[in-house]
Order: C-alpha cells, then structure tokens, then sequence
C-alpha cells in the first residue's frame, strides 16, 4: 500500500491540468484544488484536484430538439482513486432567499434532475464529440467526458429582476452542472460535502427559427356623438418576431372623417410574466414608452412607419422584469418570450414571457382609445452556431 501512496504522488507531481493561457480548445470553467481525505487503512489526506472544462456555457432549445450537453463538451481532469465520482445537471426554479433554508424553509424547486456516475463509470460510453477528443489528448487518461440529453419541454433559462437592494439568488429558472464525490451509489442523494463539490451555472436559450409568420395587424374604428363619420386607425408589423435589441417597425395608418385634431400618437412595450410553479402572480412591465408629437388634423389622412428598440438599459431599476438567465457578471438581456409547444404542461416552464405592443392616439380631449399587437423577442442565433 505505502508503494501505491509513492507511485500516486509521483502521477500527481507528473501530470499536471491544461493551462488557463491556452484557451484554444476551451478555458476550465472550474478549477478547485480540495484537500480530500480517505478512510481505507493506510490512506491518509492527499491533495486532489477537481477541474470541470465547457466549451461553451450556453446550449439551445430548437424548439423541437435541444442541444445535447456533450455538443459543447464537458470534461473533468480527476487525480485521485478509490473514490466514486458523479456528474448531475439539474434544473431548478428558485423563488426566494436561499439563507432562508437554514430554518428549514425551502425556496427551490427541482423541475429536472439526471446524475451519471463518472468514475468508475457503469455502462457504456457514447461517442466523444471532437471537443471531448481534444481535450483529453490535453488533460490525459484522467479525463472524463460526459454527455447528457435534455427533454424539449423544460424552461429555458430566465430570472426576475430584484430590487438594488435586494440580496441574494434571483427568482427564476437556472440550470446547473455538478460534480462532486460520493463513496458510495446511496449518496448520490445526499448533500455532497462542499469542498468535494464543484458547481458551474449553464444556460438554455430559445432560438430563433428563420422561418417568420406574417406579422400582425390591428384596426380601431371610433365613432364620436358631433361627428357623422368616424375615425379609422390601424396598425400593423411587418412580421411577429423580432431580435433582442434590434429596432421594432411599427406602421400606422390613420383615416380621420372628423372635425377633431390628434396631438400626438404613444407607443409603448409591455413585458407580462406569468409565474406558474409557485402562485398565481403575472408582472406587468412597461419597457418602452414614447411619445410622438405627430399632429393629425380634421378631416385628413396620416401614414408613418415609428421604429422603437426596447432595452435593458433603460429599465434597470425595474423589479420583478424578466431578463434572461444571466452568467456571474455577464450582461444579459430582456427574456426572450416563452415558445410552447402544442399539448406542454405550461405549469413546469415555471415562468411564461410574453411581449405586447400598444399604440395609442392622443386628442384634445383625452385618450382616442389603443390598438394591441402581440410579438416575440428572441435570441438571434444561426444554425452553426
């Protein structure tokens, strides 16, 4: 056994983990050096490391499939032996502070879990992707590829936005890629100790599909007591889908027969959540509200097409907007809306965005009424990506 303790040290000393500066492959997402320590007889504490590789932290939701986990390649460098390892991705929602939990109140819900044991693995192994060949021709026989396939009708990744002085976790949807040790299969379903864990946060992203519907069209006729004929308005996009941060064409048309004079014609954004998996609560949130000082006289006809880019930027002090999930410090992004799938349990997307348009006229004598029109606002992602 002492011989064993020897050779283990020398393999320690020898091989040693990729380096950060050499990030043509993929950067290690993780890198924790734990001080592990083995009960069997004559093992005592021994430096461990526990690395987790990504390519790339973002997977898409094609809608009708997902991106399997392996396509971006995951990978561990183990140094250590007579131990199990384990691999779990989980999808949660969470919806309160997780300091709470100490007092035996849980904020979380686990909407999917699947663990793989990874070393020694049970089974038989897929294909390595050509990432996952990369990487172990860097990190050696020590390597671990895992793949994992992910269901089409859970929740893509996004959070409610807190208050600035709010702490802690944010409401919402994230997903999370863990190892940790368990020296024993009965385990997998306890808490693994802390220092023999680590954690990296992913996320699940809609694409945006090239094939776009035809846009939607609203019209409003109104008819005043004085007038014998009405005003005619209407309203209309020029398809339903748009890209986050691009501009938004908004095309209004205006017949007015009456002896009124519009002032001025609004257009605003409205972002609505519906939280399902915990209460019943739907958010309601204007992202964009401007005003145009475009005059329609009696009696005349009016046509302009308004271009509007709803922001981030500009409603960072909202609480409870939905943006995106979002990766430590990175920024992110308005939610994109939530695409469902005919026959999918809405109940377990945990929260649904959708987005509306509303356009209304301005009289002197107050609102001349609004017009609705529903889009969607998603990632632009190409099809290699």
């Amino acid at each position: 056994m002492s011989n064993l303790f020897v050779l283990f040290n020398v393999k320690l000393r020898k091989q040693q983990p990729p380096q950060r500066e050499n990030n043509r492959i993929g950067n290690p997402a993780l890198n924790i050096f734990i001080r592990h320590k083995h009960t069997d007889n004559h093992l005592s504490n021994h430096l461990l490391q526990l690395c987790l590789y990504l390519g790339r932290r973002d997977f898409v939701d094609h809608v009708e499939h997902v991106d399997p986990i392996g396509t971006f390649s995951a990978i561990f460098t183990l140094y250590f032996f007579f131990i199990k390892l384990w691999i779990q991705l989980a999808c949660a929602f969470h919806y309160g502070r997780e300091d709470l939990d100490v007092i035996g109140v849980s904020f979380r819900k686990d909407i999917w879990i699947k663990r793989i044991q990874m070393h020694p693995f049970e089974g038989t192994k897929p294909p390595n992707t050509p990432m996952q060949d990369a990487l172990l021709k860097k990190v050696g026989d020590q390597g671990h590829p895992f793949t994992f396939d992910i269901p089409v009708h859970l929740p893509c990744s996004v959070s409610l936005q807190p208050a600035p002085e709010d702490a802690g976790k944010p409401c919402g949807v994230d997903y999370e890629v863990k190892a940790y040790i368990a020296n024993e299969e009965d385990e997998t379903d306890e808490k693994a100790v802390k220092k023999d864990t680590c954690r990296l946060i992913i996320r699940k992203i809609q694409y945006a599909p090239s094939e776009l519907a035809a846009g939607p069209k609203t019209d409003l006729n109104k008819q005043f007591i004085t007038a014998d004929k009405p005003i005619h308005v209407e309203a209309s996009m020029e398809k339903e889908l748009y890209y986050h941060g691009d501009p938004i064409p908004i095309k209004v048309k205006v017949n007015n027969e009456t002896s009124k004079v519009v002032k001025k014609i609004k257009i605003s954004i409205h972002q609505i959540t519906d939280v399902l998996l915990y209460s019943a609560d739907k958010y309601h949130k204007c992202v964009l509200n401007e005003e145009f000082a475009d005059q329609i006289n009696a009696n005349s006809t009016f046509e302009k097409e308004y271009r509007v880019t709803p922001l981030l930027a500009n409603n960072k002090e909202k609480r409870g907007l939905s943006l995106d999930g979002k990766l430590k410090d990175e920024d992110t992004n308005l939610a994109s809306s939530t695409i469902l799938l005919p026959n999918m349990d809405k109940q377990i997307q945990g929260l649904v965005v959708s987005y509306k348009i509303r356009v209304t006229l301005i009289m002197g004598g107050g609102l001349l009424g609004s017009l609705t029109l529903r889009f969607a606002s998603l990632h632009f992602i190409s099809m290699s990506q």
